[in-house]
């Protein structure tokens, strides 16, 4: 049976969510402590709270244009508005009253929730579904300018995590320890 969860590294005020940039990008944001002029505002911006699922995503930070794994704590009250007024982005006939009504949503929402199957340390789907959150307009504007409370590139980290497990090291107790998160 499959089951939607949220993991993550979290605090009484904070979760970490995960991204994967350029180095312009990258650096940036670690310097600033923000997102500059480098990160495009106009677009929409997926955050992720589930490492191995951003592992994969990015490859282990080798994929192009996300060869730097950011680690970004937000402010939860941020992060639980977002999960609370997310729009899944496929119909589910369970949660909306109508494939129209589904369809505007969409249209109106500035915020998307996806789940995708969580992933072990090789990219193997587990039976659990992790989320990701897409941010555009003024919701991705609040996530850069009022959630975000610590950005730190853990680049190096995820390296020497992908090599030690590429020599089929136990990497297990290096991994962050992600608990189910509970929306407030």
């Amino acid at each position: 049976m499959k089951c939607n969860e949220i993991r993550a590294v979290y605090s009484q005020d904070t979760i970490r969510i995960y991204q994967a940039y350029s180095a312009k990008i990258a650096n940036e944001a670690v310097t600033m402590g923000k997102f500059g002029s480098k990160f495009k505002m106009d677009r929409m911006t997926w955050i992720k709270p589930s490492f191995l699922w951003m592992m994969y995503r990015s490859d282990w930070g080798e994929k192009k244009d996300q060869e730097h794994i950011l680690a970004i704590d937000v402010k939860r009250e941020g992060f639980d508005y977002a999960v609370r007024n997310a729009v899944l982005t496929t119909y589910q006939k369970d949660v909306y009253s109508s494939y129209e009504d589904w369809k505007h949503q969409i249209m109106v929402s500035d915020i998307r929730c996806q789940w995708d199957p969580e992933r072990d340390i090789y990219g193997n789907a587990l039976n659990c579904r992790t989320i990701q959150i897409g941010l555009k307009g003024g919701v991705l504007e609040k996530y850069v300018k009022e959630w975000i409370v610590n950005i730190a590139d853990i680049t190096k980290y995820t390296y020497c995590l992908k090599e030690m497990r590429d020599r089929q090291l136990d990497i297990s107790e290096l991994l962050p320890n992600e608990r189910i998160y509970q929306i407030s």
